[in-house]
């Protein structure tokens, strides 16, 4: 049997030499890591070992001997241990630091590009109380209804009602709406055998609107008073506009299901994002924090230099967010989306704001870009807004096909991002500037947008 410098529920003390991207802090005995959460660096720590592994271990600090400088207080520690807010501990100007150096990181290990600089990360004036979605479930604890997130790695639910990182309205909202529930007699879902009714409280509110949306997800299509209920909910959150069942019947840990059935009100709530109205529905893709997803937009534009006469490709458009934002300041925007709800979305959304210069269609990027190639439409500009997964390799053969002069990409994973950068490298693309902004303060994730110019252009 293998051999290990720790062992199970051993105490030690550490010194933490470096943080891991998902922002937990690293020590080593005997060269063997272990990954300890709440710790930061240069701290020295007593250390609980919770789990050995062939190659790591993680711990838990049971006490700070030495603490860092740049710690702050976290009122509430849950935030931590559920993932919610885990670099809530860190000093928010070294949290920006953090997220630099990780994008850096990835430069230099993925793409091998060491030779490009990282601007400094974009942060906010107030980095809390800023998320416009919450996805919260629903279980029962001592005989009632319970709303609050999971501890990590498990399915234990805890008990939170302030969440820190999210519109303060959203998270009162939350608990009144599963007030209300309890007082219908609504059961929770079980997860463990896929029983109950209410799985989750998913509510959405505008950021410049002050219009809120509330979806209950349920495991079945039968809501006895469900009508009720959402008449109740506007009653006493007149903010509430727009009250929804989404079916899940799956034992799943996807939270939406395919069915929706309007309770009360519209199917939709609006808000702005750079001045343009926008149409959000509870399936549409919105950036969670509007405040930095208008300075995110706002880089793009400005490193894009758009020009009067420029055609433009809206990549996974999405609800038309990007596109219809620039629409007014180039000659024509073609947008493409998997989703034919979303396509519905951007269309309608352009009717709003009265632009007739941008097309929008249903299908993959990479099919649809070279038919629009085959038209003789000759972007100038490629924007690319992809999920976590980055490009695919077809993607990015397509889009340097049709030879714009710049490619801006906006990313949400550093990793899938650098990895991107090289494919496009080797199709004459380099990269130009690498701007990280923090959509996400308290959190390890980071949005990065990237200009790149074709070679000799």
């Amino acid at each position: 049997m293998k051999q290990y410098p720790v062992t199970k529920n051993q105490q030690i003390e550490a010194t933490i030499i470096d943080l891991s991207h998902e922002g937990m802090g690293i020590a080593k005995v005997d060269g063997y890591p272990i990954f300890i959460e709440n710790a930061l660096l240069e701290e020295e720590v007593r250390v609980k070992i919770l789990k050995v592994g062939n190659k790591f271990g993680f711990g838990k600090v049971m006490e700070i001997l030495k603490p860092s400088p740049d710690r702050q207080t976290v009122e509430n520690e849950d935030l931590l241990r559920t993932g919610i807010a885990p670099l809530s501990h860190l000093r928010y100007e070294k949290q920006l630091e953090f997220k630099q150096q990780q994008v850096q990181n990835v430069l230099i290990k993925v793409a091998k590009m060491p030779e490009i600089n990282v601007l400094p990360t974009l942060g906010m004036e107030a980095p809390y109380a800023y998320r416009n979605k919450a996805q919260i479930p629903v279980r029962k604890i001592d005989g009632q209804l319970a709303t609050g997130f999971y501890r990590k790695n498990s399915h234990q639910l805890v008990p939170i009602e302030d969440f820190f990182i999210q519109d303060p309205a959203i998270d009162a909202a939350i608990v009144t709406v599963r007030n209300i529930l309890q007082r219908f007699n609504i059961k929770a879902y079980n997860e463990e055998f896929n029983e109950g009714f209410m799985r989750h409280i998913v509510i959405r509110r505008g950021h410049y609107s002050h219009e809120m949306m509330v979806v209950l997800v349920t495991r079945k299509a039968k809501f006895f008073k469900g009508k009720e209920i959402a008449q109740v909910i506007h009653d006493e959150l007149p903010e509430v506009v727009s009250v929804i069942q989404n079916v899940n019947e799956e034992k799943t840990n996807v939270i939406l299901g395919k069915e929706e059935k309007v309770l009360f009100g519209k199917g939709h709530i609006e808000d702005e994002l750079l001045g343009k109205k926008f149409q959000i529905s509870a399936k549409s893709f919105y950036q969670v924090n509007t405040k930095q997803t208008e300075v995110l937009y706002q880089k793009a534009i400005e490193l894009a230099d758009l020009q009067a006469t420029d055609v433009v490709i809206d990549a996974y458009a999405g609800i038309g967010t990007i596109g219809l934002s620039i629409a007014d300041k180039v000659d024509h925007v073609y947008g493409m989306e998997t989703i034919s709800e979303a396509v519905d979305d951007a269309r309608d959304n352009a009717k709003l704001n009265d632009i007739d210069n941008a097309t929008y269609l249903v299908g993959r990027a990479e099919k649809v870009m070279p038919q629009w190639a085959k038209e003789d439409i000759a972007p100038n500009v490629i924007f690319v807004d992809p999920p976590r997964k980055g490009l695919d390799q077809t993607f990015i053969q397509a889009a340097c096909d049709m030879k714009p002069e710049k490619i801006v990409y906006i990313s949400c994973n550093p990793a899938t991002m650098a990895r991107d950068l090289t494919h496009f490298a080797e199709l004459g693309y380099t990269t130009d500037t690498v701007q990280p902004v923090d959509l996400f303060p308290q959190t390890t994730h980071v949005e990065t947008v990237i200009l790149l110019q074709k070679k000799n252009s």
